[in-house]
């Protein structure tokens, strides 16, 4: 792993970007902050509502727009995340939650290609009425998305004080 980390903060990516000045590390970072903040809100929003509240709000009408912020915080985060990471990359090595972080951001991706292919995934975004447990299965899916993705934000938080 340190190779491949001493590789990235050796790559032409890392080198241009170290190359465009001192403020491109701040803007890369309040970018990262920005998709994250976009990613979670989005989510926090849905899982919420998964979970059990706002059930007057109609789940296909949330969805939409929700799924669609998700993926732009994420793509956000994502892009700038490793375009911070390569500027030294070899620092994270050894640090735990760096390696936590990163198996569950996959989990969170998995989580959410898996999920979106249920059957009572499809017949809540199409807003047909639930039928047998559908109600504790989208719960179920809401409380494990959330943990997911709070995972993800206090590994995050966490590798800059280890």
């Amino acid at each position: 792993m340190l190779e491949l980390m001493a590789w990235l903060e050796n790559s032409a990516l890392a080198e241009v970007l170290r190359g465009l000045g001192i403020w491109t590390y701040g803007l890369l970072n309040l970018t990262h902050i920005i998709g994250i903040a976009t990613l979670f809100g989005a989510i926090l929003v849905l899982d919420l509502r998964l979970i059990g509240l706002w059930r007057r709000l109609a789940l296909d009408d949330l969805v939409k727009p929700t799924v669609m912020l998700s993926a732009i915080g994420f793509t956000l985060a994502i892009l700038s995340g490793v375009m911070m990471f390569s500027f030294n990359a070899t620092e994270y090595h050894g640090n735990p939650f760096f390696y936590i972080k990163i198996p569950v951001i996959l989990v969170g991706v998995i989580n959410i290609v898996v999920i979106q292919r249920t059957a009572t995934w499809k017949r809540a975004v199409n807003g047909e009425p639930e039928t047998g447990n559908d109600s504790l299965k989208l719960k179920f899916i809401g409380a494990s998305s959330l943990l997911i993705w709070l995972t993800v934000l206090t590994c995050g938080r966490m590798i800059g004080y280890w």
